[in-house]
């Protein structure tokens, strides 16, 4: 049975493109209300007017660039000040860099980690006890088929990766008889503006999904009976997922580099 999310509001970060535009779209489409956050506020008001026309629900927007940890509270205090109960919540922002450690931008693996480690850490901390307390939403948390193993060239992307799938997953062992649904989400290559910040499409593994198959798999793991801490999409990703656990590290590793440096 669907998941119902009429009557209900979700945030979903990182909005103005890609899966959390799509994630957005789907949601509107059962009936949520939405709270969209993105650093570029001109595509969160069109993609906003769009589904507040298209599905009859309200869509407020909040512009924040959740690499800065200030915005972390802002997010929430907007919440509050508009009165709103966040009953489901989609940490979608993030970012990767490619290439050698030691010659990568400080400032930018920096930047990497507060987005896709702090922002997710933070947001769902701040928002989980009124996700526990409403009881019938959903937590999603996108991590990345590259959560599985250790991913030289995209050493820190992997790791934080890593941090989303473990975390999550010990997020929903612990909320577990509250109601709320939880998973770690883990797409592979995914047709979205992500190798265009990245810089390069050598780190794309496999072929590519669309936004859209993504998050039909998310919905599917939360419109089932038990939702799975973590759900990978794709039947390719998820062999390859697999093999990445299963793989003792000494042998993945080469394999991985190798993959990376096409």
């Amino acid at each position: 049975m669907a998941l119902q999310f009429a009557a209900t509001t979700a945030l979903v970060t990182g909005a103005s493109s890609g899966l959390g535009a799509e994630f957005a779209r789907a949601l509107a489409a059962r009936g949520a209300d939405l709270v969209l956050v993105a650093r570029r506020v001109d595509r969160l008001e069109a993609l906003a007017r769009d589904l507040e026309a298209r599905h009859g629900i309200t869509a407020r927007i909040v512009g924040a660039d959740l690499a800065d940890p200030a915005s972390w509270a802002r997010v929430r205090a907007f919440t509050e000040a508009e009165g709103v109960r966040v009953s489901t919540l989609v940490n979608n922002a993030g970012f990767a860099t490619h290439g050698v450690l030691a010659e990568a931008d400080p400032d930018r693996t920096d930047e990497e980690v507060r987005l896709n480690v702090g922002a997710l850490t933070a947001l769902t901390r701040l928002y989980l006890p009124d996700l526990v307390s409403e009881g019938s939403g959903a937590l999603v948390n996108v991590a990345s088929t590259a959560g599985f193993q250790p991913v030289p060239l995209m050493a820190v992307y992997g790791a934080t990766k890593a941090y989303v799938r473990s975390f999550t997953a010990a997020v929903a062992w612990e909320t577990r008889d509250t109601g709320l649904r939880v998973t770690a989400l883990c797409p592979g290559a995914t047709r979205t503006e992500f190798f265009d910040v990245v810089g390069s499409d050598d780190a794309k593994v496999g072929r590519y999904q669309s936004p859209e198959q993504v998050v039909r798999t998310a919905l599917r793991a939360l419109d089932g009976r038990r939702t799975p801490p973590v759900v990978v999409s794709g039947a390719a990703n998820r062999v390859g997922a697999a093999l990445g656990r299963l793989a003792p590290t000494r042998l993945g590793l080469p394999l991985t580099a190798a993959l990376m440096r096409r």
